[in-house]
């Protein structure tokens, strides 16, 4: 009986264990996606054609030494920024701040599973709200026969909308600087 317990026991936490890991592999697929976006529109008028063309597609990048990810990321044209050190032994610690929103802020509890990075983002005015992004390359090319260009980020969706200069943001690419 004893036996068949201890089974079980084990049988139970191996499947718990293998359903954690795709949760984050799965999140972190969702989020990348929501960084793909894909335009390709042709007008012509009075004789003259004009071509837009935009091709983004991001994805996850899982490394296998967490310390890797420690870098400087950066919003350039919105002037946010995130600070991520992650020790040897996978502790975080990373602050950052918003131009835009004029704000500081400090990740708490943060961890890295794959690529997919969870925290609470704690401002100076101790007002708190939830943080998940995902480490990614973002792929770009504005024409079908122009070479890809590949830049190595952090990808956030926002808890909630911001709006600087008149336009909207649901998400970030922090782009990693150095």
């Amino acid at each position: 009986m004893r036996t068949l317990v201890v089974i079980g026991l084990l049988i139970g936490s191996g499947i718990s264990a293998i359903a954690q890991q795709p949760y984050s592999q799965t999140k972190a697929q969702a989020i990348a996606a929501t960084f793909n976006k894909h335009k390709n529109v042709v007008k012509e008028k009075h004789g003259v054609r004009t071509e837009k063309y935009k091709d983004v597609r991001a994805e996850p990048v899982v490394k296998q030494n967490a310390a890797d990810y420690t870098g400087v990321y950066e919003v350039g044209d919105l002037g946010f920024l995130i600070n991520i050190q992650v020790s040897n032994d996978g502790s975080i610690q990373a602050d950052g701040y918003e131009q835009g929103r004029s704000r500081a802020f400090r990740l708490e509890n943060a961890k890295i599973e794959g690529a997919l990075l969870t925290a609470s983002k704690v401002y100076q005015d101790g007002m708190t709200e939830s943080f998940e992004g995902v480490f990614l390359n973002r792929t770009e090319r504005n024409s079908p026969t122009a070479p890809a260009v590949t830049s190595f980020g952090l990808g956030i969706v926002l808890t909630a909308p911001v709006e600087i200069n008149g336009l909207t943001y649901q998400r970030m690419f922090y782009q990693l600087k150095r």
